[in-house]
């Protein structure tokens, strides 16, 4: 057995293999999904172990401790990368429409996408703004706890499924169309920004973002865990700016972060 998982072996002979798991991942990637709903994400991960012929599950995590590829693999798996540029577009005309022209009134934009995986919505967020404020001082930070999604985001490069919902004159104008694929342009590149940072860990300044997203990051979170995230953002935000969830989720008891629903799926800050 590996050191990994000798480490769990307490806990498993408690009886409860799966916080073992938790356990061991956590030392090995310093992702701790036992901040995510069980139900979901353990139904998940004994599905993955099943699939590589590893039913009990210290036995697939020595499996990730010492096969890279295939924790590189479980990674993908758990922390849902999915994305894509202008993914759900009525939420970036809402931005354009009101929220980029009000926020660009103070001269300079300051946005954070936080849980960016591998960067769509950072450069989109960059795109819109430019768009919709193109004078104005520009600052978009991308941040994720995935150091792979965080290296590809700074390549600034997307696949076809990628662009399938940017609008031709945004995709002309912020894109180059390589062979199989397409290129961010510098423009957009200089004012992007990315670090590698766990969200639930994370101290942003207060008061310190004009806009931020956090857009399909929260929904496997247990509901402590939601709920502290939704209050760090909105202390990170200065008042009158505007945070952005996903179209599956909404801020329990927005009133007490001072958040406004002002558009679906869009709070404002008093």
């Amino acid at each position: 057995m590996s050191r990994v998982a000798a480490g769990s072996a307490d806990l498993q002979a408690a009886g409860d293999d799966y916080e073992a798991f938790c356990a061991g991942v956590e030392r090995l990637t310093g992702v701790d999904i036992g901040s995510y709903k069980r139900d979901q994400m353990e139904r998940r991960t004994r599905s993955f172990a099943k699939a590589q012929g590893k039913p009990v599950l210290l036995d697939y995590l020595a499996l990730l401790a010492h096969d890279q590829g295939e924790l590189d693999s479980f990674l993908d798996r758990l922390t849902i990368n999915v994305s894509q540029l202008w993914r759900n577009p009525l939420q970036w005309q809402a931005l354009t429409e009101q929220a980029v022209p009000e926020l660009a009134q103070a001269g300079r934009i300051r946005a954070w996408s936080a849980g960016c995986s591998y960067g769509a919505e950072v450069y989109t967020l960059a795109a819109i703004c430019r768009e919709a404020a193109s004078a104005v001082t520009l600052e978009v930070r991308g941040s994720d706890i995935d150091e792979r999604m965080i290296a590809r985001a700074r390549q600034g490069r997307f696949n076809h499924a990628d662009m399938r919902s940017v609008p031709a004159a945004s995709r002309d104008r912020w894109f180059e169309q390589l062979a199989s694929d397409w290129q961010v342009r510098d423009e957009l590149k200089r004012v992007a920004q990315f670090e590698v940072e766990d969200l639930l860990a994370c101290a942003p300044t207060p008061e310190s973002y004009d806009l931020i997203a956090c857009r399909n990051t929260v929904i496997y979170f247990k509901k402590d865990s939601r709920a502290a995230l939704h209050e760090k953002l909105a202390a990170a935000l200065r008042p009158g700016g505007y945070l952005v969830v996903g179209c599956s989720e909404r801020v329990i008891d927005a009133a007490s972060y001072d958040l406004q629903l002002v558009h679906p799926f869009t709070y404002r800050k008093s």
